[in-house]
């Protein structure tokens, strides 16, 4: 059975707490400020949202997907990718055709202008990156990539527990 039991006890009374010194709410800051940045860029120059890039970069990199995997790989919810393809396939920048197993899916795949966006907008992001990073050791950045996917593997797997009771 799962649930606040299975969390760590702690051996200290819970202290106060600092929402700057919190750390999923600093990385929500941080996310939404470096996503800020990025977005106004893909929508300033590209008409894009942040989601649409994302769809486009996840079939640039796989090929061919249902929206199922792309929910999948990319950890955004069934509304806001349905909603992402849809504005890129108004835009013909992907194709959707029926899954050939499955009647009910379609298969997303970036169409000859949406690799040609690709190819223009992905130089643009690699150069955000290497800004903002620019700072950091590689030995901090390689770092920084490893706690990040520890912090994602640990939040997946209390996804299914309950919140912890508060006293």
């Amino acid at each position: 059975m799962s649930g606040p039991s299975q969390l760590p006890e702690t051996t200290h009374p819970p202290s106060t707490l600092k929402l700057d010194a919190y750390l999923p709410y600093r990385l929500s800051v941080a996310s939404n400020a470096v996503s800020g940045l990025i977005a106004r860029a893909y929508e300033d120059r590209f008409g894009l949202t942040i989601p649409q890039w994302r769809l486009i970069c996840v079939l640039a990199e796989d090929g061919g997907l249902t929206q199922v995997a792309i929910v999948s790989r990319t950890g955004m919810d069934k509304v806001t990718v349905s909603r992402a393809a849809q504005g890129l396939a108004r835009r013909r920048l992907v194709a959707r055709t029926d899954h050939h197993a499955d009647g009910r899916s379609h298969m997303l795949a970036l169409s000859a202008e949406g690799s040609r966006l690709y190819a223009e907008i992905a130089p643009l992001a690699l150069a955000y990156e290497a800004a903002l990073i620019a700072g950091l050791a590689p030995s901090e950045v390689a770092l920084l990539k490893r706690l990040l996917n520890r912090l994602q593997t640990a939040a997946i797997a209390l996804a299914g527990e309950e919140a912890p009771t508060v006293p």
